[in-house]
């Protein structure tokens, strides 16, 4: 479930496939966003008592135009070719920030090409653990030009699947809207992912 704050005190609960205006309070249209993405790994017991697994996640973000996808931000490509999308780095293990952001990737709105409509954004472990095996992980949409977090998904509690296609933002006249898209997948990178992308765009 995502939690959308708008203002002050309201918070908007927006649930799987519901899609939200990507204004801001005082009505202008949002410039620049961030995905944040963080986890921690959930500690198991073992024959000396508790060990903990280290989970590596991968935030990743795919450009659309038409349907189609035209680049994509992940570990191995950290900034779109036009440079209106970045992603801060891979993080190996989780649980640096202790409750912030492990990975991020940031979006330019207003450098996107006009040809790309659409930005859909993924969460996979690279390492294969299924979600059961992680804890406190999350993703949020934040403004990035005041730091006002829009919109929270948890992951944590997740079931047998190793990715999640979680959210996507979209042209939506002369601004973006964003659609929680919360979808379970199974994959170890992005192309992996492709075939359940697809449907969402």
């Amino acid at each position: 479930m995502w939690e959308v704050e708008r203002g002050t005190h309201v918070t908007v609960n927006l649930s799987k496939g519901q899609a939200i205006s990507l204004q801001k309070s005082d009505g202008g249209t949002l410039t620049a966003v961030r995905m944040g993405l963080g986890w921690q790994a959930a500690p198991r017991r073992g024959l000396f008592g508790k060990r903990t697994k280290e989970i590596d996640l991968d935030a990743s973000a795919v450009l659309i135009a038409d349907k189609q996808p035209v680049d994509v931000v992940f570990f191995r490509h950290l900034t779109s070719d036009d440079g209106s999308v970045t992603h801060t780095g891979d993080n190996l293990v989780g649980g640096a920030g202790q409750g912030g952001d492990d990975e991020a990737i940031l979006v330019d709105l207003q450098r996107v090409p006009v040809h790309v409509d659409q930005i859909v954004f993924t969460v996979n472990s690279f390492t294969g653990q299924t979600f059961t095996e992680v804890e406190n992980a999350f993703c949020r949409l934040v403004d990035e030009t005041n730091g006002q977090e829009l919109a929270r998904y948890t992951l944590a509690g997740g079931g047998p699947y190793t990715a999640q296609i979680m959210a996507k933002v979209q042209r939506e006249g002369s601004g973006w809207s964003m659609k929680a898209l919360g979808e379970p997948a199974n994959g170890r990178t992005f192309q992996d992912l492709m075939p359940a992308i697809l449907p969402h765009i």
